[in-house]
């Protein structure tokens, strides 16, 4: 159930309707707009029906919201969700790219990303410390160790960083370190999971599970926003089809869908879409005119030595050539390369 207030309704009205709701065991959620507040209930629906909202000081109109994700939906809010992301902004006209390797390999390979990743406009840099890997014997993070190191690298650079979490009992420690909690296509649907990063109110990176709708992704949403954390990123990430050439099967078209479905800031990942560094940038180019709001992008200094993913990982100087090949079509589409942070003061 939604409920508009009418134009200039006073704080003293909102926090009454708030608490007529919420005196019969709903949560309520407030969007603010620039004209309208948009008061989202959740929960047994059914104990309003006997309640006369619309006689409610404050109150121009009750609708109620017909699809199961409730928070995530376009009719939640009137305004497109922007979220604070360093010294940059996710959301709006910017279009934002963070850019790092798949895993934080050590501080020097972390220092020449960041060092090459800020200038050439990556508004972020991301890195595994955690990481989940089909095979156990692969490489899987470096853990703690990893996640000191982005946050040293943030210190010295000014660029906030992203990092997977991947279990409840990991949550809090990578909430200490990190400026956004990427959650993983194979965590999508871990519902602990994003309950708990929920709770911990930092920007979340939400992937698309491998084989999951787009009305899955946007329920997974509803898990974290449910929590009172409405900063959530989605990401489409491809899904898996009998498709073999790409390493999986990007899912184009999800980008308007989400974009037409929901107020949340939409991003793509180019680089576990296709699999291979050359289908990375025509990837980049089709999601950005296609209404993406940002790109998470896989760089690596010197990728045939990197302990995963180094066959998607773009090179230093191919990253800047991605930038720079960007800037036609984000102009297209009326968007601007946004949100570049930039070293703190000396």
């Amino acid at each position: 159930m939604i409920i508009v207030t009418r134009a200039g309704v006073s704080p003293d009205e909102i926090d009454h309707i708030r608490e007529r709701v919420e005196a019969l065991g709903l949560r309520t959620h407030i969007s603010v707009g620039d004209r309208r507040t948009i008061i989202g209930c959740v929960g047994d629906e059914a104990r309003l029906a006997e309640v006369p909202l619309l006689s409610i000081t404050g109150v121009e109109a009750v609708h109620p919201v017909l699809k199961p994700y409730k928070l995530a939906s376009r009719e939640f809010s009137e305004n497109e969700t922007r979220i604070p992301f360093g010294r940059s902004e996710i959301g709006g006209d910017g279009f934002t790219v963070i850019a790092g390797p798949c895993s934080v390999e050590g501080l020097d390979m972390m220092r020449r990303t960041a060092d090459r990743v800020g200038p050439a406009g990556a508004a972020g840099l991301r890195g595994g410390a955690f990481k989940p890997r089909t095979s156990p014997y692969s490489f899987r993070g470096l853990g703690e160790e990893g996640l000191k190191i982005l946050a040293r690298i943030r210190d010295e650079t000014g660029l906030p960083v992203v990092t997977e979490v991947m279990d409840t009992r990991q949550a809090e420690l990578v909430a200490g370190y990190a400026d956004m909690l990427q959650i993983g296509a194979r965590n999508m649907q871990n519902f602990a999971l994003l309950t708990e990063v929920g709770r911990l109110h930092r920007p979340v990176l939400l992937k698309r599970g491998m084989s999951a709708t787009i009305k899955d992704l946007l329920l997974a949403a509803e898990y974290v926003m449910s929590q009172g954390n409405m900063q959530v990123i989605l990401c489409e990430r491809g899904i898996r089809t009998f498709e073999t050439a790409t390493r999986n099967t990007f899912d184009l078209a999800a980008i308007p869908v989400l974009k037409r479905e929901t107020h949340l800031p939409v991003f793509a990942d180019p680089s576990h879409a296709g699999g291979v560094r050359d289908l990375v940038a025509p990837l980049s180019y089709a999601a950005a005119a296609a209404g993406a709001d940002g790109l998470l992008v896989e760089v690596h200094p010197v990728p045939e030595e990197a302990t995963s993913d180094g066959e998607q990982s773009l090179s230093l100087e191919e990253f800047d050539g991605l930038m720079t090949g960007l800037v036609p079509f984000l102009e297209a589409v009326g968007r601007v390369p946004g949100g570049a942070a930039t070293a703190p003061p000396a």
